[in-house]
């Protein structure tokens, strides 16, 4: 992978909150965040006292590449936004444009974090199905548009060896979303559960109160039993 092949896109605080269900309980255990990109939820819940690691293989890029990546791309997606506007849903934002503000903010707030909090082992480069952690390291590994998003791009054996690497390195895992870049749902999510289930995890679907791209209103929730 090089910078190039890279569409960085952050996510907001806030939207991380909705889509992954995340209570006040939630926001005070050890969390790591797998392929966040330039999202703003490590420096916001940093700044708020928790503790928080992101793992993404942006991490490798300096916040000067970063940041002009962003610039680079940051047109292209903005214009295929307004092109699929039907397969979005326009309550959480109002407009293409609002999307590109909050998006424009989050990604600014992340790289005015970035240096320091990579300095800090904050931001680790790292990537799926092989992650630098000890066994449940974590309390809470939350991945937000990679698994099942990209079903089309990566593989099932790929998915099933990055949610075991998941569990591997926390007690929980939340997954979100559940569709596919077309909006479909996933031919990978109920037979990896099923697998996980019957490996012992509690397997929940949960409904949340987010959902942008049209259908994806559904995380994965993957709990272990037992002790570590």
């Amino acid at each position: 992978m090089n910078l190039e092949n890279i569409v960085p896109w952050g996510r907001s605080f806030a939207e991380y909150v909705r889509m992954f269900a995340l209570t006040a309980d939630d926001l005070a255990l050890y969390i790591l965040g797998c392929g966040d990109g330039p999202a703003s939820f490590n420096g916001t819940l940093t700044r708020q006292g928790g503790r928080v690691v992101s793992c993404d293989p942006l991490y490798r890029y300096s916040a000067g590449e970063i940041e002009a990546r962003i610039a680079a791309t940051r047109g292209t997606i903005l214009a295929q936004l307004h092109q699929l506007r039907d397969r979005y849903v326009w309550d959480f934002f109002g407009s293409p444009a609002e999307v590109g503000r909050v998006r424009q903010a989050a990604m600014a707030k992340f790289l005015a974090d970035y240096v320091g909090g990579r300095e800090a082992g904050r931001y680790l480069a790292g990537e799926l199905p092989e992650l630098p952690f000890a066994p449940r390291q974590f309390d809470l590994a939350l991945c937000s548009h990679l698994l099942f998003l990209y079903s089309a791009q990566l593989s099932l054996d790929f998915h099933r060896a990055a949610l075991r690497e998941l569990c591997r390195v926390a007690r929980e895992v939340r997954i979100f979303p559940l569709v596919d870049l077309a909006g479909k749902p996933s031919p990978y999510v109920e037979p990896l559960a099923a697998e996980l289930a019957d490996l012992g995890y509690a397997v929940e679907f949960r409904r949340v109160s987010y959902e942008f791209q049209r259908g994806a209103d559904t995380m994965l929730r993957l709990v272990a039993r037992g002790p570590a």
